[in-house]
């Protein structure tokens, strides 16, 4: 897909086979996602990112009143009409079976940036966290020739720090005086985007029923407009015919014939209200019921357990053979951790208890007996326990145990029902790897043409940039031959060992090109050959275009979601910020990804400080990168009241969208700095203090929870309260509705709630103590200790 500055191109990306109906329609293996598009903008879609087949030949797109649509060389571009806005749905046609894509076109307002410079400069460029920071894709240019240098871009609600960039130097903006922090040392010009006065229609799930030769669905806008409406959708990736829908009002029916509803089945409806768009409600059906607990497992009922080998658990002590070197330091070596440790807790029985039902563990390939020297300042050294510096693309290294226990680890998750997914490395390798020896033509040169050496720079060399001088970066687009060894080698893992997926590692610094090779040979090879669904979620630092680029049909299902997770750690850390700021962030993930997606909703990771090192105070806020005092002055939690705030966090982050991934030891507060402080040995049992296990037990508790209740899992996302202290929002299946309530502030708060009265709530339940709050006319109080939350269930 083609990326357009700033624009969070949505790309609501669904998993799940899509079976045929009783009028033998047959539907294609993916759904193809609804496209946001801005009003005025042409966009480009590799249509392998939009839907697989094993072939697209013949294809055609019929003539739209709304939209252009061209399609050459696999490529589909779609232009919205001039002064068009709102829902419109483009038909196609495919091995004699006509589809349709819902395509949203959104009016996106534009906003101006200026800057009149002093002298004369080559180049003068806008940069900030709209791009993120990429100094060179926002030139600013003098139209008119008046001297001032002007870019107009598209931005949501919500607080953009930037700079201007002039030939080399940044400077903040001297027409706005509001700055910030830049935990640098330096500050950032800050400009904020106000929400609407006027809120977007909504439409909300009222109810379903269903009788022998049809199902009833109903559903009620919310607008506070009195004009006409249209409303439409999808049944897999087929147009809902116009007369399944019956309107009064704003209350909408929708009545589909019995027989269509066979297998599994998406529905997807959506109303249009003067070209302003409300969410799609994305409803997955089985056998003509909405999706239960007693259905077999999908990757949205996901809860990720993410853990690194060598600090897990010591299960096998002949392994322990830590790298010998006189400067290597214990938090920089092998600790121990091994499969058989893993096993042994997957068979006492901790994952289970604990909620899981995905596990990622780190990389298992064969790394270095040595120990290396870090390249930036202090240099220190450091050993490949992590599995990050692989020698060997068949090897499970020594350390952790053999290709035989791995195999062993994942039929023994699976006899539990525990998904396992690998971490592939598909960026570079150790220099003592195989490849690197015998195909030095695979990788990129470490020294650039003009002298400099192509270490680190994320951004001006993305897919050839060495992390390390001894950790040589493919050249995946100059090397069909690495390309192909790779890709092959994915799929050999996943045969192999039996596992269910993948986490990958560095996805931005490897091309889109790789990320499509391995998907079609996964559906190709597996998923359309063995009838399962491989789950593929990456890491990428960036903004919403380009996380969101590697995210369809075509390359990964999901990534770790950093954009979010940048501002709901500011919001519950920060006693100043609103909730409101997370609330508009939720609603851009949506907007990007749909409110039925798996993006890895995170607290923690292997990468980041960890999050009890902030709510204890031994780190602020904006810093970023702590590895000094993790070395030097490591973090340990001397206030309890930090683990109610992480417990707060946590309930927060498994009743969102998006799957919840909890890091060895947040689930009872492990706190550390920077890399490798935040990658403690896991501590079990007695090892845990008192608040520990509180905390342990609070966290599996919401964690069943949310096991427990399909509306958490494949619910809507409707927003009652966001303000400085308390934040509530409710979700919403066709099973129940779930009320979540969380207060960030010290003191106790009675939070007002107005639901909508469409609902027809009587009473809130408390799930964990079972009290009983009535509700009159849609309207209630409920009470919250200080740094506490609440989960209801609608009665």
């Amino acid at each position: 897909m083609k990326k357009i500055l700033t624009l969070h191109l949505g790309i609501i990306l669904l998993l799940g086979f899509i079976s045929c109906s009783s009028q033998s329609r047959s539907d294609l293996h993916d759904l193809i996602p609804v496209l946001t598009i801005p009003d005025g903008t042409t966009v480009e879609y590799v249509i392998s990112d939009l839907f697989y087949s094993d072939s697209y030949e013949g294809i055609e797109f019929a003539v739209n009143k709304n939209l252009s649509a061209t399609y050459s060389d696999g490529k589909l571009m779609v232009k919205p009409n001039e002064g068009f806005s709102g829902a419109s749905f483009l038909k196609f046609s495919l091995d004699g079976e006509d589809y349709a894509i819902a395509v949203n076109v959104v009016k996106v307002p534009r906003f101006k940036f200026s800057y009149k410079p002093e002298k004369e400069y080559n180049a003068i460029t806008l940069f900030g966290q709209f791009n993120s920071w990429n100094r060179e894709n926002m030139p600013m240019i003098d139209d008119d020739g008046d001297g001032v240098y002007e870019i107009k871009i598209p931005l949501d609600p919500g607080e953009y720090q930037y700079r201007f960039y002039l030939d080399g130097e940044e400077i903040l903006d001297p027409s706005n005086s509001d700055s910030v922090s830049n935990g640098m040392g330096g500050y950032n010009s800050v400009f904020r985007v106000l929400e609407s006065k006027v809120p977007p229609p909504y439409l909300h799930l009222i109810s379903y029923r269903g009788d022998t030769d049809f199902l009833k669905i109903n559903f009620s806008l919310e607008t506070p407009s009195d004009s006409e409406f249209k409303a439409g959708g999808l049944i897999g990736n087929f147009k809902l015919p116009n007369n399944y829908f019956t309107i009064n009002d704003k209350k909408i029916e929708l009545k589909i014939p019995r027989d269509e509803m066979r297998g599994e089945k998406f529905i997807r409806v959506g109303v249009d209200q003067n070209g302003a768009t409300t969410n799609f409600q994305t409803l997955l059906f089985i056998d003509g019921k909405p999706a239960s607990n007693d259905n077999t497992f999908q990757w949205y009922d996901g809860v990720i357990y993410s853990l690194m080998i060598d600090r897990f658990s010591d299960g096998d002590a002949s392994l322990n053979k830590p790298i010998v070197h006189d400067s290597l330091f214990e938090k920089a070596n092998y600790n121990g951790g091994d499969l058989q440790g893993i096993i042994d807790k997957l068979n006492d029985g901790y994952f289970e208890n604990l909620g899981i039902n995905i596990l990622w563990i780190s990389p298992v390939y064969d790394n270095p007996n040595e120990a290396f020297r870090e390249y930036p300042a202090p240099h220190r050294w450091y050993s490949g326990y992590h599995g990050y510096w692989p020698i060997h693309h068949e090897k499970v290294d020594e350390h952790f145990g053999t290709i035989e226990k791995l195999k062993e680890l994942v039929n023994t998750a699976h006899e539990k029902n525990i998904k396992v997914l690998l971490d592939f490395v598909s960026n570079h390798v150790h220099e003592q790897h195989v490849f690197y020896r015998e195909h030095p033509e695979w990788f990129g040169k470490l020294e650039l043409p003009d002298g400099r050496l192509n270490l680190r720079m994320w951004d001006e060399h993305r897919l050839t940039t060495w992390f390390e001088p001894y950790l040589p970066s493919y050249d995946l687009i100059n090397s069909s031959e690495a390309m192909e060894e790779l890709t092959e080698n994915a799929l050999w893992w996943l045969n192999e060992s039996g596992a269910d997926g993948f986490r990958h590692d560095a996805v931005k610094h490897v091309p889109n090109e790789f990320w499509r090779e391995l998907t079609r040979k996964i559906k190709e090879r597996i998923e359309t050959k063995k009838g399962v669904r491989v789950y593929q979620i990456g890491e990428t630092f960036g903004d919403y275009d380009l996380v969101s680029s590697y995210v369809n049909h075509g390359q990964l299902s999901a990534q770790f979601n950093f954009n979010l997770y940048n501002t709901a750690q500011a919001v519950f850390i920060d006693p100043d910020i609103s909730f409101k700021d997370l609330k508009n962030e939720l609603i851009k993930t949506s907007n990007v990804y749909g409110i039925l997606h798996v993006m890895g909703n995170i607290m923690d990771s292997h990468d980041k400080n960890r999050y009890m090192a902030y709510t204890d105070g031994d780190l602020k806020l904006e810093q970023w990168s702590a590895v000094e005092e993790g070395w030097n002055d490591p973090p340990q939690v001397d206030d309890p009241k930090s683990y109610d705030k992480a417990k707060i966090y946590l309930a927060y982050m498994n009743t969102i969208p998006g799957l919840p991934v909890i890091y060895h030891g947040s689930e009872f507060g492990m706190t550390g700095a920077s890399d490798p402080d935040n990658r403690r040995m896991m501590r079990f049992d007695d090892d845990l203090n008192d608040y520990e296990n509180k905390m342990l037990q609070d966290v599996s508790r919401m964690i069943k929870i949310r096991n427990e209740h399909t509306a958490l899992r494949y619910g809507d996302l409707y927003f009652l309260k966001a303000d400085r202290r308390t934040f509530a929002y409710i979700r919403s299946d066709l099973n129940e509705r779930i009320l979540v309530a969380i207060n960030k502030s010290e003191e106790s708060v009675e939070m007002r709630i107005n639901l909508p009265r469409e609902y027809g709530v009587l009473s809130l339940t408390d799930l964990i103590t079972g009290e009983r709050v009535n509700v009159l006319k849609g309207l209630t109080d409920i009470q919250l200790n200080g740094i506490s939350y609440r989960y209801f269930r609608c009665e």
